[in-house]
Parts: C-alpha cells; structure tokens; sequence
C-alpha cells in the first residue's frame, strides 16, 4: 500500500513536472512559434524602385532600366519529386551540384522567407518559363530592373552598376542594402548612388499554410510604396563624347574637356575603354568579363582622365608664366639669351625670347632661368639654404592656386591629387640636404616630380580662358531638377592679374600659327593652347596638349594625353584642335586630320615597339653569354698550355 502511494505521488509529480516545463516553453520561449506562426500567414515583399535614368545635356538617354526577373524559392513551401529535380534545373541552366547548393543556401537564409534562387532572367527567358514555374509550389518570379547603357559609349566617366559584395553588406553601417540589391561600383553611378537607387518599398502578403497567398496584410496598412531614383542631367555632350572616343580609337590615353563658363564637363574619353552593358548583371560570364578586364595590360577598367598622373611636360610653363608675372620674378617684356637646339631639349628658334615667345616656341632654358630667378634671389647660389626650401614651398602654394597638386572636387570617385615638390619631399629624397637649384630646375618645365591628372590640365585651360578663375569640374548639372549641388555653383579666384593671364591667352594663341602646333591650326577658329611632351622612362614619351577656343569669349578648354605617342604638337594637338572645332563650330571640317589622327595604331606600335626592344635585349645577353663561354673556353686552353708545356 505504502509502494503503490509513492507510485502514485511520483506519477503526479513527473506529470506536474512537465505541464510545468511546456508552460515555461509557451510563455518564455514562444518567440520562435509567434515567428513561425506569423511567418505562416505572412510573407514580406521588397518592391525595388526603378534606379534615376541619366540623360545628356541635350536630353539624350545614357543610362535606363531594362526588365529582369528572379525566381525566388521559399524552402517551407518548396516540395520536389526526385525525378523532377533534374528536369527544374536544366529548365534554370544548373547543373546538379549547383541546384542543391542553391537550396541548401536558401534554406541557411530562412525557412520561412523568400531569397533569390535563379537571378536576372531576362524577358526572353522569363517568357520561355513563366508558365513551368508557377506550377512548382514554393517558386515564385520577382521582376526587377538592371542597368542599360544604350550607346555603349562613356563607360569609365558613368561607371556600372553590380550586386553588392557580402563585404560590404558587413560594412554597410546603414544597414540599407540587402543581399542581391545592386548599388553602383564606379563612375557617376557610384558617386550618385544615393540619389539613383531611390528608396525600396515593402509590402506584406496574407498566405495560408499551403502558400497560397490571401491578400495584403492589414489591408496594406503596412505596405510603403517604392521611390523612384531621381532624373540626372549630364554635362555630357553625347556627340562630342563619342566623336572623343572616335578620335582615340586604338590609343591611349584621355581627353577632358570643359564649358570654362561653369565647369560642366563635355567630354570625359579615357582609353581604350569598354562597353559597360557587358558588366550589368551577375552570372559567369560577367565574372569571365570583369576579368579579363582587369587583368588586361591596356587596363580598360582605369580611368586616366580621373586617375593618371602624368608629367604635365611643357603645358606646365603656362603656370610658371603666370607665377613670374604675378610676383614679378619677369615682366612682359624680360628677355633670356639662352636658345638654340643644342641646349637642353631646346627647339631651334631665334633668342632673345621675351615670355610670349617663351611659350610659343616651348623654349626649356628660359624658364631654368625663370626658376633660377624665383627661387634663388637673382641668381645667387645657394646650397640648401633655408631661404631657398622657404622659396621652393611659396612657389608650391602659387603653383597650387591653379588647381595642381591637390584633388578638385569633381563629381566623381577615386579623383586623384597629383603632385606639386615641397622641400619636404626633397629633403626625404636627398637625405636631409645635398640638394640645389640645378638638381630640381626640371619642375620649372612640368617633369621631375611634378604630375598632374588630364582633369587637372584642361581646368588649367578653363583657368587661363576665364583670364584668371574657374568653377570646380563636374559632369551632373541636375539632379531632380533641382539643379547641380550647391559647391558647384561657387566661382574660384586665382592669385594673378587678369592682364597677365590675357598675356598668356593671346601668346597661346599662336603656338597653332607659327609655334609648336602647327598641325592644331584652324582657318575657322582661333584656337589657343600648348603642347607637352611629358618624359617616360618606360617607353615611348607622351603626348599633351593644353587649350582653349576661341580666344574670346571661349566655349571650351580642353587636354589631351596620348600615351607613348612622342612630342606634344604630334598626336595631342591634333585631336584637342578637331574637339574644339566640333564643338564651337558644330563639324569638324578637316577630314585630312581626321585620316592622319586614325592613320596609326599606337597601341600595336608601342606593344611592336616593346617587343623589339625585348628581343634586342635578348639577343645582347645571348652575345654576353656567348663572350663568357668563350673566355672561359681561352682561360682553361691557356690553362692546359701552361701546365702541358716542356719544363726550362
């Protein structure tokens, strides 16, 4: 009897113990059932806004939207026949391995909420299975938009546009972006990404426990409705750009020219580039696409107008000019017995040179002598004195006015600084001191350490044009029709006279006359501008040139960079000339230059160049080590007769 009462107390006990553990379950640690219950009836739908299309300064479409489609899988609902399985993933182009690897991810993100199983169908492959799809339950199509680039033209200056990097995700503090959202990787769609992407909407659909969907949650009290991305107006003039790309076809290099009355930018060519539609998307052969992009040695993906630092060369004298002149290290009228075609890289030219004829005939010695002036105090010599590293870091302030050696501001990522010496620099690489006037005279003639973006260069053109001030660069002069952003409206000032910039102005307006770009000439536009020819120790030296047009009242400024194309008056001066002409004048008339410009392969002669150069080093090595073998074949025959030979 006593045995049977505590069978029957512990009975109790262990059925107490357990209502009590399933109570604490339900009311502590319900959270998950609520979820799932929820989950059940309630499914959450992202709405993706259209991205803000982009258009040209003359309402020309760069950048639209064009329709995809991505299957999405809920794995809760998602119910398979073996047999089946092959027959769905050959219908979504997977192979096995990746039609279970794809669940199996599905199912790590939840149970419960959709994810993206297949993306980016297009409509021809969204046409071919919509009606397969929604016969497997648990499968569903979401349309969406991706980028289209219909001109295929302006790829470094409007970048592309990807999905985001689980990287990312990880940094994206804001917490804004989810996985396979796409957000804008380079150019002015990454730059504008917050005013192109718009803002997601969200909306809650009622589904019974089979999937079956019921009806908006609440009636839609919850659902937010998507914003569309704003509008972007380009500075761009499409046919400017594409006559840009034109004239650079089998080149490299950059073009950028500029409006100096505002500082819209016309044209933005770097090359060789690519077509940006082949970079929207996700899949293989994008990843096979991106790189080999990367990976070329032409580097498409590189945007040189942006992010290339060249000497500046000879367009550097126009700053030096401006510099003397305002600080009155040289008048209009000081002149240097110092040219002929012996000295120094000098053009052959008569001297004296006052400073127009400095810059129409590009002559070095003068502004060694300039330099010499500005830093030394009247040509006395110093070791490094403190007088001339304080000189040489006031020159690199002037110097600085113009735009160079510091990053502009423009609309755009990755902008690089450039380079202007300070006696910082030069104390690192000289070790403290050793260094003088003749060591660093070079930077009076835009090489040694000074460098300089193709951006740079042509906001030195819009400087010079506007006779002494410029508006920051910038390639969108509207967003949403409010206008281009405010630190874009404000007008910078230059320390120098109007009246020596004008000197300068109209000096630049014969180098295509009778200076060093003759081939530049136009009878119908009076074009102004100097030619560079920037030192490469890596092959053959670049071609530049800086400008305007026309002389008065000037609707552009204008550089151009020709990679291992030789002196300055050559290539670049050519092209900046046919840019101009097209602009101000609406055609380009000299359908001789226009041969000339694409009468040769410069890539194909410079990689012809380098592969001469190879074998040629080739060959030197094969003779050096063929005299090696052969004095050491002398030595050991040498050796042989001295110990064969019959003794004294």
């Amino acid at each position: 009897m006593e045995v049977r009462r505590w069978h029957i107390i512990i009975g109790f006990s262990i059925l107490f113990i357990t209502y009590a553990i399933v109570l604490l379950n339900i009311q502590v640690f319900s959270k998950n059932y609520k979820t799932r219950a929820e989950a059940n009836i309630v499914e959450r739908v992202v709405e993706y806004p259209l991205r803000g299309m982009i258009y040209d300064r003359n309402g020309k479409l760069l950048a639209s939207n064009a329709a995809v489609f991505d299957i999405m899988i809920v794995p809760k609902y998602f119910k398979l026949a073996p047999e089946d399985s092959t027959g769905l993933a050959q219908m979504l182009d997977y192979t096995m391995e990746e039609f279970r690897d794809n669940i199996k991810k599905a199912k790590r993100y939840s149970w419960y909420k959709p994810s993206i199983f297949k993306k980016q169908l297009t409509e021809q492959e969204y046409a071919q299975i919509q009606d397969r799809i929604i016969s497997f339950k648990g499968l569903s199509i979401q349309a969406r938009t991706i980028r289209s680039y219909p001109h295929k033209s302006l790829a470094n200056a409007l970048g592309y546009v990807k999905e985001v990097s689980s990287t990312f995700l990880q940094k994206d503090t804001a917490k804004y972006y989810q996985s396979g959202d796409l957000i804008g990787k380079s150019g002015v769609e990454k730059y504008y990404e917050e005013q192109l992407r718009g803002q997601r909407g969200v909306s809650y659909i009622m589904k019974n426990v089979k999937g079956v969907t019921k009806g908006k949650f609440e009636d839609g009290k919850f659902d937010t409705i998507p914003r569309v991305g704003a509008t972007l107006t380009s500075s761009i003039d499409l046919d400017l750009q594409a006559y840009g790309e034109q004239l650079m076809r089998r080149k490299k290099g950059a073009i950028v020219a500029i409006d100096p009355s505002t500082g819209e930018i016309l044209a933005m060519i770097s090359a060789p580039s690519y077509d940006p539609n082949e970079l929207t998307g996700e899949g293989k052969r994008v990843s096979k696409i991106y790189s080999e992009l990367s990976r070329s040695e032409d580097k498409p993906l590189f945007n040189r107008a942006m992010q290339s630092r060249y000497p500046p060369g000879s367009t550097f004298k126009t700053v030096m000019a401006m510099i003397g002149l305002q600080n009155r290290a040289v008048d209009t009228l000081t002149t240097y017995f110092s040219c002929n075609k012996h000295l120094v890289g000098c053009h052959d030219h008569k001297s004296p040179l006052n400073v127009s004829g400095s810059i129409v005939n590009s002559c070095n010695p003068w502004y060694y002598q300039e330099i010499r002036r500005m830093l030394n105090d009247e040509g006395k010599r110093y070791e490094t004195s403190d007088l001339l590293r304080k000189t040489l870091d006031e020159w690199k302030e002037e110097v600085m006015e113009y735009g160079l050696g510091r990053k502009l501001g423009v609309d755009m990522p990755y902008e690089k600084g450039g380079l202007v010496p300070s006696s910082k620099l030069y104390d690192r690489i000289y070790k403290g001191g050793g260094w003088k006037i003749s060591t660093i005279h070079s930077i009076s003639i835009g090489q040694g350490e000074v460098l300089a973006m193709p951006i740079q260069l042509a906001n030195l053109g819009a400087i010079i044009a506007n006779r002494g001030y410029y508006y920051t660069p910038h390639i969108i002069k509207d967003v949403g029709g409010e206008g281009p952003l405010p630190e874009y409206k404000e007008k910078h000032k230059v320390n120098v006279k109007p009246e020596y910039v004008d000197h300068i102005a109209r000096a630049m307006s014969e180098v295509p006359r009778i200076g060093t770009a003759k081939r530049a000439y136009s009878p119908d536009i009076v074009i102004c501008g100097k030619t560079g020819t920037a030192q490469n120790p890596h092959g053959e030296d670049h071609s530049i040139f800086m400008g305007f047009a026309p002389l008065y009242n000037p609707k552009i400024a204008i550089a151009v960079y020709v990679e291992n194309a030789g002196f300055g008056g050559t290539w670049a001066a050519p092209i900046a000339s046919l840019m101009m002409e097209k602009y101000v004048n609406g055609e380009a008339k000299r359908g001789y230059l226009e041969k000339y410009v694409d009468s040769v392969d410069l890539i194909q002669r410079e990689k012809d160049r380098r592969e001469r150069e190879r074998i040629l080093k080739e060959k030197r090595e094969q003779a050096k080590a063929r005299r090696l073998e052969l004095q050491k074949k002398r030595a050991k025959q040498d050796s042989i007769k001295v110990t064969t030979s019959p003794e004294a």
